[in-house]
């Protein structure tokens, strides 16, 4: 595949309507202007990346820009738009899908929006769920709100009835929330509304707390999560120092990446050990964790741990092969946050070393809160950018920020691998300096 072709977004046709947006195309009048076709993002913006494509003479990896062109595939009088939100809760859904509704609406002068039930679940006439008729002033006050309005289910359903739905109801765009796995079954849904030859839209908005989307800046819900964990760890903190060799140890969201352990730990410098699943980590040895812990309690008589969920799975035994997964294909972890707890209870008790352990999840908690004000003007851009793009006859792509540029990639682009905290990072070193426990434990 050449460089220009790896992301390439797939149009269902020539854009023939004129935009009703009344944007410029001159530079220089005070009003924004509509975007290029050729408009590019480059993915890699170091100058030694550069220099190496000069000196090959290549193409840089670009991204399309996003935003609102002269020229739509929709007739937005004639257009039925569908939203649907997949997985489990994340802050700022509820903001996405109002913004959804507010732009095709008043932008775009899209008046049929109809709200599917409880995830792909409700583009399967089987579970009669029925949908809900979306207008501004049904969602107007949803932001305020946490969770999906709405709701949500994990596992897919059967592509062919899925697809039925949207052309019974007439549906031209497909709008859907959710994570990984969300993703790849929208993108079953276009690759199957392509095999019939159907003009339908179906569009991802990347949707996970644990900030693992490939390639994108960041997930919406991530930027909130850390926010509310923020207080949390500060009164873990004061747990910590309120009793003689006090520990408390925080859990927080982070399957398979440790973003949200990382930042929390960062933004409340008050952690000593942060453990990640992108680290391993060993709980024996003279530079095993335990050793670690008894160090550092020896000298200050308190201790924060911040665990995020997927850490620490080397130290399970278990088959690989009869690993569990759950509805949406995520591998089921064992829980490292009562296992941290019970193997550091049992290593003092065992040294005859008195420690008071307190032991926090507020995992739940943190996933349905109402997004922060950061995340809430995020949620309005990709929810915009969203329709920008599906009116223009995109399909099978997702929006997302990449170098702090609104860009669409196709859906395959971020769901062929996870997003993951690169150790050897100025991000996870910053963690590092933050905590000051070791480069390694093991």
């Amino acid at each position: 595949m050449k460089n220009e072709e790896m992301f390439d977004i797939n149009v269902l046709g020539k854009a023939l309507f004129d935009s009703p947006l009344g944007l410029s195309k001159v530079q220089g009048d005070d009003i924004f202007n509509f975007v290029n076709e050729d408009e590019k993002i480059l993915q890699n913006i170091s100058l030694k990346e550069f220099k190496k494509n000069t000196a090959d003479a290549k193409e840089p990896l670009a991204m399309e820009k996003a935003g609102p062109r002269e020229k739509i595939f929709f007739d937005p009088k004639k257009t039925t738009a569908a939203v649907v939100t997949c997985g489990g809760l994340c802050p700022g859904i509820n903001n996405v899908i109002r913004s959804l509704v507010m732009g095709l609406h008043y932008f775009y002068g899209v008046k049929e929006i109809l709200g599917v039930r409880y995830g792909f679940e409700g583009l399967n006439p089987s579970y009669e769920h029925g949908f809900v008729n979306l207008t501004p002033e049904y969602v107007k006050d949803i932001h305020e709100f946490g969770g999906t309005i709405l709701g949500s289910s994990r596992g897919g359903q059967d592509i062919g009835i899925m697809v039925d739905t949207l052309v019974d109801n007439g549906v031209d765009l497909l709008f859907t929330i959710g994570g990984d796995g969300t993703l790849k079954g929208a993108n079953a849904i276009g690759e199957e509304i392509e095999k019939r030859g159907l003009n339908i839209s179906v569009i991802g908005i990347p949707k996970t707390i644990d900030n693992d989307i490939n390639l994108i800046d960041k997930s919406f819900g991530y930027e909130t999560a850390y926010h509310v964990a923020n207080p949390i760890i500060r009164d873990a903190h004061n747990e910590a120092t309120g009793a003689y060799n006090g520990i408390a140890i925080v859990k927080l969201m982070g399957r398979d990446s440790g973003f949200i352990a990382a930042s929390a730990a960062i933004s409340m410098p008050v952690v000593n050990f942060v453990l990640i699943p992108e680290m391993h980590f060993e709980l024996e040895g003279e530079n095993g964790f335990l050793e670690t812990l008894k160090k550092r309690l020896d000298s200050k008589h308190h201790a924060v741990i911040v665990v995020a969920e997927g850490a620490g799975q080397n130290l399970f035994n278990k088959d690989k092969n009869g690993q569990l997964t759950d509805a949406s294909g995520n591998i089921q972890h064992d829980d490292i946050g009562l296992f941290l707890k019970n193997s550091i209870a049992d290593y003092f008790k065992k040294n005859n070393y008195e420690v008071t352990i307190k032991y926090i999840d507020p995992s739940y908690i943190i996933r349905s809160a109402p997004a922060n004000p950061g995340d809430s003007v995020f949620c309005s851009g990709l929810a915009y950018h969203a329709v920008h793009g599906a009116m223009s006859g995109r399909s099978k792509f997702v929006v997302g920020r990449v170098n702090n540029q609104y860009v669409y990639l196709p859906i395959t682009a971020v769901t062929n691998k996870r997003k993951k905290i690169n150790m050897e990072g100025g991000y996870w070193y910053a963690a590092l300096e933050s905590t000051g426990q070791p480069f390694e434990m093991r």
